[in-house]
C-alpha cells in the first residue's frame, strides 16, 4: 500500500468546494423556508375565509334599542 500526502492544491480545492457547498445550502434553505412560510400563510387565509363563509349570518331584522 502506497501512502499519499495531501497537497496544498488539494486543500485549496477542498476549501473552495466547501465554501460553495455552504453557500448553496444556505440559499436553498432560505428559499425552502420562504416557500413553506408562503404555503402556511395561504392555508391560514384559506381557512379563515372558509370559517367566515360558514358562520351564521347576523340577524339584521332586529331593531337596536338605545336606553
Amino acid at each position: 500500500m502506497v501512502g499519499t500526502s495531501l497537497t496544498p492544491e488539494f486543500w485549496r480545492l477542498f476549501a473552495v468546494l466547501l465554501m460553495i457547498s455552504t453557500a448553496v445550502t444556505s440559499v436553498l434553505s432560505a428559499a425552502l423556508d420562504a416557500l413553506a412560510l408562503r404555503g402556511q400563510r395561504r392555508r391560514i387565509r384559506r381557512r379563515s375565509a372558509v370559517l367566515r363563509a360558514t358562520e351564521a349570518p347576523r340577524r339584521s331584522d332586529r331593531t337596536p334599542v338605545h336606553r
